[in-house]
């Protein structure tokens, strides 16, 4: 089954293009990986993907569905995402975390923001600790565990790791593989870290000017048959 599937998508900004003709999917339960140059539309497909942006033409299918059955708030609970910066806003981890719920009017309860501080490696102990004093690494997994809350099916990860150091940035890799496993979440990640693409991924989109230029398994990277991927990858991995 398709987590997400692209047919001809393409997007326009004042008649400049962003995304020319995407036909792609996203299997259901993988961890797929984006990868290309700055410039190649990945932020703009992530967007594409939970309705922070809509396609100039072509179709958006999740889970099965027209994107645009989906009401914003439902898409959004479906498909969540999780971005570099990690924003968070005024006041406790307990406030960020229950974020989601308060823009829908109801209440997170104690206990479960507990159980998803302890499922990204967190103690619960920090839920009354001030968000601004929060490490890198802590603002990232408050913002894995934020996204969680709504127990979305698809998550959406732009460059989360890429301001962390390593051992932060492994620790994060570790947390979204274990999502992936034990509870089935589909994962779509860009990242510019081509190593780290191999060692997450089940299956990989390389973008390239707005285009899809291939997907399949890890493999077109380490032996790529396109002369585009080639010279992307040329001297990016050892």
């Amino acid at each position: 089954m398709h987590a997400i599937s692209f047919q001809d998508v393409s997007y326009e900004v004042t008649q400049k293009k962003i995304l020319s003709q995407i036909t792609g999917h996203f299997t259901k339960g993988r961890i797929t990986t984006l990868v290309g140059p700055s410039g190649a539309g990945k932020t703009t497909l992530l967007k594409l993907c939970n309705g922070l942006l809509t396609p100039t033409t072509g179709q958006i299918h999740i889970l099965n569905r027209a994107y645009e059955e989906y009401s914003p708030p439902d898409l959004r609970t479906t498909v969540g995402i999780a971005l570099q910066a990690a924003p968070m806003i005024r006041g406790t981890v307990y406030d960020n975390l229950a974020l989601p719920l308060t823009l829908k009017k109801q209440t997170l309860p104690p206990q479960k923001a507990a159980h998803y501080l302890e499922a990204v490696g967190l103690s619960k102990d920090i839920c009354q600790q001030d968000a601004r004093d929060l490490s890198g690494g802590q603002r990232q997994r408050v913002s894995i565990a934020r996204t969680l809350i709504n127990e979305p099916a698809i998550l959406l990860l732009d460059e989360i790791t890429s301001a962390l150091d390593q051992a932060a940035a492994d620790s994060i890799e570790k947390l979204i593989m274990q999502l992936n496993q034990q509870h089935d979440v589909t994962v779509i990640w860009i990242t510019h870290n081509l190593e780290q693409a191999l060692r997450v991924s089940d299956e990989v989109w390389v973008m390239i000017d707005g285009k899809l230029i291939q997907q399949g398994t890890p493999a077109i990277l380490q032996q790529p048959t396109h002369q585009q991927v080639q010279q992307f990858t040329e001297g990016a991995l050892r």
